[in-house]
């Protein structure tokens, strides 16, 4: 029987509590052989806190080995949290995000972004050498178009107009989620 995305996460973080190895059966790894991005996000349950969220953008390896990677990644290295306990597994929330290939996202001025992006787009901006991205879910948050952009500004270590400037540039992807 084929595992759901959630439940590769689930596993692999109860294998790495207990020390053991986890290993996923052939026809899983046949089912999510191929080459995808995606993130993990894990939030407390009882307040949808998040806990830790870490992923790729672009497709590298298989669907399940990215999968096994963010899960530890988003558990154990997100630096803006401290490691997940081992008593907080059973408190924690999973969600996948499986990620279409990033594509350029023109636009000839800010007035002209703000009317292409919408709340079904994930959104990558990158200027000079830094970067960010907001998976789709973030419009949840901040459903204001220039204030997902500032935040996103923000999280790439600019100031919130960076978004208006010339050499921004942006991405956009779509995603599949599955949730626990």
């Amino acid at each position: 029987m084929v595992l759901k995305l959630t439940e590769i996460v689930r596993k692999t973080l109860e294998a790495y509590f207990e020390s053991r190895p986890f290993e996923l059966d052939e026809e899983t790894k046949k089912h999510f052989s191929e080459k995808k991005a995606s993130f993990v996000t894990l939030t407390l349950n009882k307040n949808g806190d998040l806990r830790g969220c870490i992923g790729s953008l672009e497709a590298k390896q298989e669907l399940w080995k990215d999968i096994q990677e963010n899960a530890l990644n988003a558990a154990f290295k997100d630096t803006r949290f401290n490691p997940l306990e081992k008593k907080e597994l059973n408190n924690i929330e999973i969600e996948v995000s499986v990620l279409s290939n990033p594509e350029r996202l023109d636009f000839k001025d800010s007035d002209d972004l703000l009317r292409k992006v919408n709340n079904k787009m994930g959104i990558i901006l990158k200027k000079g050498f830094l970067s960010a991205t907001f998976l789709p879910q973030v419009w949840n948050q901040i459903s204001v178009k220039n204030k997902f952009l500032e935040q996103l500004s923000l999280k790439a270590g600019l100031n919130k107009d960076a978004w208006k400037e010339k050499d921004a540039r942006f991405f956009y992807y779509y995603v599949e989620f599955e949730k626990e």
